[in-house]
């Protein structure tokens, strides 16, 4: 059995923490930049508002709550391999969704206004809920991590995990339902975005959740059982089939409507956004990790699950660029059956190309979570520690 050398832990630890810092820093100074000269230093315009921060930030809130999918596995579906991963499933919850904030707050040019957010909240507004969404998420995570880690409180562990997992669906929602009452982009305005955003927020916080363990196991030179290899493999595989499954049904009813056949016509196959979607979403995020998932030769290999993984998250950000970029990009249609001219460029495809500043601070989110994560690891000892006995009530060992 390999015995990691304490030093050189320690060493790897503050390296990683001041990478994750530095990320993060830079990323703060990269807000504070575009806050002086304005936001005509990024690639955003009129027409499209939301560029990659949003596209980094909606996939760590998508996948912070996604994350917490396995430690619901263990305490509210009682599934015992999956209880001694819920600590660190808690924590990559936390770290992300304070990452993805992060950089939506920052985004929006005047991150102190989000304080007349906060005490004047707008009950009409789908944005003015999330005032209500995000910081209760919080409390119920922190409550969560609490009966699972405080030994007296573990009777309180269940009604607090599906506390937790009730909110998160409802906070999932509400985050898809930002762009599904957004009745004016022919991309968005669908009823099925706030389940598609619950199915996508399984899959990617599930892959990250992958990525993560397989990381901290090699880091303290340990591998994972392969009964739990082989649940996660199937869980991660029926989570990227039904994301699939949505995409195509979301794509067909939009194309079923005459009013949006221009628009689908020009996002699969007529624009910039048809490779990213057919490539990067559909092949690199959806088909190859799915055979790498089932195929005989890898579905039982640790390094190819965990490359299925990463395909997954790199898909993740394909089809939020597709669908949030994509979506914008396309003309509005203000007046149905009429051409519209005007100085705004009215009526015409918008492109766009991320600035410096935008990528610097998109990462910056990224540092954020990854910072947290090294660090609650490393103080609080959320590395999963697997009971023998579990695994071979299980079948583990006698299969």
């Amino acid at each position: 059995m390999f015995t990691p050398n304490p030093r050189h832990e320690e060493g790897l630890f503050y390296l990683l923490a001041a990478i994750g810092g530095l990320v993060s820093a830079v990323g703060v100074a990269a807000a504070l930049y575009m806050e002086h000269f304005g936001h005509v230093v990024t690639g955003m315009n009129n027409q499209i508002v939301w560029g990659l921060p949003h596209v980094f930030a909606i996939f760590l809130i998508v996948a912070a709550s996604g994350v917490l999918n396995v430690a619901s596995m263990g305490s509210v579906f009682g599934r015992v391999l999956y209880k001694p991963r819920a600590p660190l499933s808690g924590l990559l919850g936390l770290a992300m969704m304070s990452g993805g904030l992060a950089v939506i707050m920052l985004d929006l040019g005047r991150a102190d206004r989000a304080m007349v957010a906060a005490t004047h909240v707008n009950l009409t507004s789908v944005f003015g809920w999330n005032m209500i969404l995000y910081p209760v998420f919080y409390a119920f995570v922190a409550v969560y991590l609490w009966t699972m880690m405080e030994r007296r409180m573990n009777p309180y562990s269940k009604v607090a995990g599906l506390a937790t997992f009730i909110w998160r669906v409802v906070l999932t929602s509400g985050t898809g339902s930002i762009f599904a009452f957004l009745v004016a982009r022919q991309a968005y305005g669908s009823a099925l975005l706030a389940p598609m955003f619950i199915i996508m927020s399984f899959s990617w916080g599930l892959a990250v959740f992958i990525v993560v363990q397989a990381t901290m196991y090699a880091w303290n030179g340990m591998s994972l059982p392969p009964l739990i290899l082989k649940r996660l493999k199937n869980l991660l595989a029926t989570f990227v089939a039904a994301v699939l499954y949505l995409t195509a049904v979301l794509h067909l009813v939009n194309a079923y409507f005459a009013k949006n056949i221009a628009f689908e016509f020009f996002i699969l196959f007529d624009s910039e956004f048809a490779g990213a979607f057919w490539i990067g979403q559909v092949l690199i995020g959806s088909l190859l990790p799915l055979a790498l998932l089932f195929h005989p030769a890898t579905r039982t290999k640790a390094l190819w699950v965990n490359i299925a993984a990463l395909l997954v998250i790199i898909g993740a950000y394909f089809q939020l660029h597709v669908f949030i970029v994509g979506g914008q990009a396309f003309p509005l249609d203000i007046f149905p059956g009429y051409e519209v001219k005007s100085s705004f460029f009215d009526g015409a495809v918008d492109h766009y190309s991320a600035s410096l500043p935008e990528i610097l601070l998109a990462f910056g989110g990224l540092g954020i979570a990854f910072t947290m994560t090294t660090i609650g690891v490393r103080v609080l000892h959320f590395l999963p520690q697997d009971d023998l006995a579990d695994l071979e009530a299980a079948g583990s060992i006698t299969d």
